[in-house]
């Protein structure tokens, strides 16, 4: 399901966003920093501290996960359903082993959010529909670098 493109992103994406709906169907959103493509078909995310997004899983599998590169403003938007896999189920070390080297000991994985992916679309900033003549990756990224007040990373090799 994931295109070369949505792995791409993913792997560049420190952060991914993680929205869950609760039994009252109360959005909730919330940042990840430790996950992980695995296969063709499911999206891995491990849960450290995450009370609420595990709590309105079990409520209500349907989420959505997004990655966007905040200097390019593009990303990915993939759906899916969702589900909650402890430390006690049969099959939880497979679905931890690629978390686990990520985290390493500073972060404690609780269990890992399996999500099964039914849908990806791409996020675009509106600039590149809106002013598709003018708008570029790099002419995003200048004014993104502008506004963050960040330099590119000068390559020393």
């Amino acid at each position: 399901m994931p295109s070369p493109e949505t792995l791409a992103c993913a792997r560049k994406s420190m952060l991914c966003w993680l929205a869950t709906v609760d039994a009252q169907g109360q959005p909730n959103v919330s940042p990840k920093e430790i996950f992980a493509l695995y296969g063709s078909e499911h999206l891995l995310i491990a849960n450290i501290a995450s009370p609420s997004s595990v709590r309105n899983i079990m409520a209500n599998p349907h989420v959505c996960v997004s990655f966007v590169d905040v200097f390019v403003q593009k990303g990915f938007k993939v759906s899916g359903t969702a589900r909650n896999v402890r430390p006690q189920d049969m099959d939880y070390e497979k679905w931890a082993k690629p978390l686990s080297a990520m985290a390493g000991p500073r972060f404690p994985i609780r269990s890992v959010i399996v999500i099964r992916v039914t849908q990806c679309e791409s996020i675009l900033a509106p600039s590149y529909q809106l002013y598709p003549d003018e708008t570029t990756e790099q002419s995003q990224a200048a004014s993104a670098m502008r506004a963050y007040g960040v330099r590119p990373l000068v390559d020393r090799n």
